[in-house]
């Protein structure tokens, strides 16, 4: 064979196994699909919401409807409520604007299904396939944790935890204070200033300003005992064109 024909079969050889090497990226990208998951405050929808602009589209209340800000149309989710484990299959609706303290829009039908805390509508997102046996092994999967967190030690716990009954939660509950975070500012004056200004533009007086370090001052406002307490104040402030605004609790 001679020193051409040797390289042209080495530069194939090659050509090949990289095209190979592709191909099975791509599927395994493909099987390594992730799906969408998340936790947070969801926004039980009511009129007023969409006459003040604080939502672009409107739902029905009385059906069990979601919508988010980008998961796709008729993409199947279940929304879980981790204080009692109830939980509600749906397709998202469509999607819509709304302010980014909340995770995702919901009607008033499924709040009530999900015996949700009105004062802390904390949930679970988690997008199924549609595959009925995706689904059970999601279903199984979440279980499973459950059970793991349901015999975990518990010290403290906060909205996100799965763990203990009702009866334990309300024992070992400790009070909760809400804040927002409005802006950090290099000077104490520049912050002042800024809480003066929120204080006249929103007629709301529990802004105060915090020194984080020599070089750091913190505009907030709270402490807000929920976060319901909480949205309409975010919602003021996210009609300033405040971005970015922060929620803490301690």
């Amino acid at each position: 064979m001679s020193i051409f024909k040797k390289l042209l079969l080495t530069l194939s050889c090659c050509l090949f196994s990289s095209c190979v090497s592709i191909e099975q990226a791509n599927k395994k990208n493909v099987l390594e699909k992730k799906y969408f998951a998340s936790k947070g405050f969801a926004l039980v929808y009511e009129e007023s919401h969409f006459i003040n602009n604080v939502v672009n589209k409107k739902i029905n209340n009385e059906k069990v409807v979601v919508m988010h800000s980008f998961v796709k149309k008729n993409t199947l989710i279940r929304i879980v409520n981790p204080e009692n484990s109830k939980f509600v299959e749906v397709k998202v609706l469509q999607n819509a604007t709304y302010p980014n303290i909340f995770n995702i829009i919901i009607s008033k039908k499924i709040a009530t299904i999900l015996n949700l805390n009105m004062e802390n509508p904390y949930v679970e997102i988690l997008e199924l396939k549609k595959n009925k046996k995706f689904v059970a092994k999601k279903a199984n999967t979440f279980d499973e944790e459950r059970e793991v967190a349901d015999t975990a030690p518990v010290t403290e716990i906060d909205v996100a935890n799965l763990s203990t009954s009702r009866e334990d939660k309300l024992l070992v509950m400790k009070p909760v204070k809400y804040f927002i975070q409005v802006a950090d500012f290099y000077y104490i004056t520049s912050a002042n200033e800024l809480k003066k200004n929120l204080i006249t533009k929103t007629n709301l007086n529990n802004f105060f300003v915090k020194k984080i370090n020599i070089n750091k001052y913190r505009v907030l406002i709270g402490p807000f005992k929920s976060f319901n307490a909480l949205k309409s104040s975010y919602i003021s402030l996210n009609n300033l064109e405040f971005e970015g605004l922060n929620v803490y609790k301690e």
